[in-house]
Order: C-alpha cells, then sequence, then structure tokens
C-alpha cells in the first residue's frame, strides 16, 4: 500500500455517467480517492452515503471526493442513482488503478482503503482496512488538523 511522501499514481477511469475522469484532472487540488469492494453492498454503501452527506464540507475545504472499485460502469450508474451519489465513483474493472495503490485483495475486489492525494500529486494520508462507518468524518477531521498545523 502506497504511504505518506508517496507520489499517487495518475490514472483515467470510466465513472458512473461513462465520462473519463483522471486525477491529473484535480492537479492543484486535494484529492480523497477511496477504494471499496462492491458497490451496493451493505459497508460500501454505509461508506458512500457517509462521504455523500458530507460532500459540502469537503467542497468547502476544496477537496474533491472520488470512489473507486472494481465494479462495471452500469452497476455504479445504478447505485449511484439509488443512493443520491453525486461524486464521481470510478469503475477500476480489472483492478489496475487499487494495484497501483496497493489497495487490490487477491481475489480482485478493491480493499477499504483511502487516500488523500495533495495538491502536489503526493500522499498526504493513507488509511488502511478502515471502517465505512464514521469514515468520512475521520478524514474530514485529519484534513482540518492538517490545515491548521
Amino acid at each position: 500500500m502506497l504511504s505518506v511522501g508517496d507520489p499517487a499514481p495518475d490514472f483515467e477511469l470510466l465513472d458512473q455517467d461513462g465520462e473519463s475522469v483522471s486525477l491529473s484532472d484535480f492537479d492543484g487540488r486535494t484529492v480523497v480517492l477511496y477504494f471499496y469492494p462492491k458497490a451496493k453492498t451493505g459497508g460500501c454503501t454505509r461508506e458512500a452515503q457517509g462521504f455523500r452527506d458530507r460532500l459540502d464540507a469537503f467542497a468547502e475545504r476544496d477537496v474533491a471526493v472520488l470512489g473507486c472499485s472494481t465494479d462495471p460502469v452500469d452497476l455504479l450508474a445504478e447505485f449511484a442513482d439509488e443512493q443520491d451519489l453525486d461524486f464521481p465513483l470510478l469503475a477500476d474493472e480489472d483492478g489496475a488503478v487499487a494495484e497501483a495503490f496497493g489497495s487490490r485483495r487477491d481475489s480482485g475486489k478493491a480493499e477499504r482503503n483511502t487516500f488523500v492525494i495533495g495538491p502536489d500529486g503526493t500522499i498526504e494520508a493513507a488509511y488502511e482496512a478502515v471502517s465505512p462507518d464514521g469514515h468520512p468524518d475521520a478524514v474530514l477531521a485529519d484534513l482540518d488538523e492538517r490545515a491548521s498545523a
């Protein structure tokens, strides 16, 4: 798994709308990239809802939120629609991006890991095997702590 100070690998994936999204689209901004195993499952739904419910708080800090799983675009579209998720959910169908971040299980699914990528493209925080409940709040608190340091 990538660690603090490592450069974040650039990537280009399709989101739930079939639009191309790359990490370089967010150059100069902080990005929260969270990996999750499977759309429309209990923990992954709670985690996505948590980010959705706090999206304004992330936006106030000029932080973009990206979710990433090995699910296909059509499943991500259903998930986003059912849960009113209005941030990009990225389809890493072959698991290459999860692998590049050290967040791919032997099964091919993504591990539940989160990375805060700074405006310069380096990893500012890495969260391994997170609990979906309360995780977005913990990321916001850490963002605020780093901003006030």
